[in-house]
């Protein structure tokens, strides 16, 4: 809803979770993005009032996104609306734009949040294009995906794109240490050890969101007003377990559900797509990381576990929940306990450096199109050989360019199907190759 959805930018209370009341309230609390806020810098422009430009800011969770979103409409004195990419939809875009446009006319500016903007789909991008364009709102996005690849280019071109950067351990330190002593945060009534500190800082990875939930759980479980590195330990899962699909948590536990399904570590996978579904996540979601570790991490080492993960996706579309949880365990479980190979991904990285480094020679004359007036004068498709009439189905015949004959990209393993499959690859290089 128009000013109401995603994230709130009125004045954190005590109850506000500790990394929303510490959200920096002026350009001087920023920690880290100097590559932005250089004197004259587009940005620096923006968040002083004197830039009229839309942005999109791109960057890792946790790195100042929603505050510099918040500074620039504070620093405009715009009214502020904010969408969630993740709960909004066409509607939701146009009614915003329409109060945007009654506002103008009556001589006031509309400052247009959109958080997850690479979630859009192009028709809810399109509909931003014109308010953009004319300057009806001024949009500044959020995204933790390049938006060359999930915005669309009609709004990319008239946007202002920033890449924010992961802060730093130095970074990471000052907001914990401001979060301990600023009356807004703890104002002193904890002591953190500087193992503690230290600890906090390393699990953080750069994500200062991350660095301060982690502190608010430490601190929620002390008892005498002391966080040691014990108790951190002790309450990072704690922290964890706050799963948030509209933040950093959404991308660490589909990491973490991906890997164990790569690591063959069935019961860490149902715990984290447990986790997930708990959480309400989006079961498309799943279901397309699933398709996507079929080929990526198992392959031609179970061929069937793309198709199961097929099925599960399409199960997904066809039922929904919570039915489609069984199904998504389904798969889970299949791909989890299924022989691993990395061999495709491999094949096509191979492919694609010899592309890369200029190896694309052309193609040879026999494969070449034949089915045009002129062709044979040029050489085109004489002399192919139809496999189909070789009692073997396979015969000796070049098909790569000049330059890659020999090349091998693929390389199957010795687990599951590629173990059968291998042989057969090395009998038909032989054939084709005519060794």
């Amino acid at each position: 809803m128009p000013g109401g959805a995603g994230v709130d930018f009125r004045g954190p209370g005590t109850a506000a979770p500790l990394a929303v009341r510490m959200r920096p309230a002026s350009l001087d609390e920023v920690v880290g993005q100097q590559h932005l806020l250089g004197p004259g810098s587009p940005l620096r422009r923006l968040i002083e009032g004197s830039g009229a430009a839309s942005v999109l800011l791109y960057g890792p969770p946790g790195t100042g996104k929603t505050t510099l979103a918040s500074l620039i409409s504070q620093a405009t004195g715009r009214r502020f609306e904010a969408l969630s990419a993740l709960s909004a939809g066409v509607k939701e875009v146009r009614a915003v734009i329409d109060l945007a446009r009654r506002r103008l006319t009556a001589g006031e500016s509309t400052v247009l949040f959109i958080d997850e903007v690479h979630r859009f789909s192009k028709t809810q991008q399109d509909a931003l294009l014109a308010a953009v364009e004319n300057r009806i709102v001024l949009l500044v996005g959020a995204t933790t995906e390049n938006p060359s690849f999930s915005v669309v280019s009609p709004l990319l071109s008239r946007s202002l794109v920033l890449q924010l950067h992961s802060l730093t351990d130095a970074d990471i330190r000052s907001v914990l240490r401001r979060a301990i002593t600023d009356p807004r945060g703890f104002g002193d009534s904890y002591t953190v050890t500087e193992p503690a500190l230290d600890h906090l800082v390393r699990i953080a990875g750069g994500d200062a969101r991350r660095a301060l939930t982690a502190l608010e759980a430490s601190a929620e479980s002390s008892l005498d007003g002391t966080v040691d590195v014990a108790l951190v330990e002790a309450s990072v899962d704690k922290a964890a377990v706050r799963y948030d699909r509209a933040g950093d948590q959404h991308y660490d536990v589909v990491s973490a559900f991906i890997k164990s399904i790569r690591g063959s570590d069935v019961d860490a996978a149902l715990h984290y797509l447990a986790r997930m579904l708990g959480a309400g996540e989006d079961p498309r979601f799943v279901a397309r990381r699933l398709v996507i570790s079929a080929s990526e991490d198992i392959g031609m080492a179970d061929p069937t576990a793309l198709q199961t993960a097929v099925a599960a996706a399409q199960v997904v579309q066809l039922i929904g929940m919570p039915e489609a949880q069984l199904t998504l365990t389904h798969a889970t479980i299949h791909l989890a306990t299924a022989p691993k190979s990395g061999a495709v991904p491999a094949a096509l990285g191979a492919a694609m450096a010899d592309i890369a480094a200029g190896r694309a020679g052309s193609v040879p004359a026999h494969l070449r199109d034949g089915h045009y007036s002129g062709a044979a004068a040029l050489g085109n498709a004489q002399g192919y050989k139809y496999p189909h009439d070789d009692p073997d189905g396979v015969l000796a015949q070049q098909y790569p360019p000049d330059e890659l004959v020999g090349a091998d990209y693929y390389t199957p393993t010795d687990h599951g199907y590629e173990r059968e499959i291998g042989p057969r690859v090395q009998k038909l290089r032989r054939i084709v190759r005519g060794r």
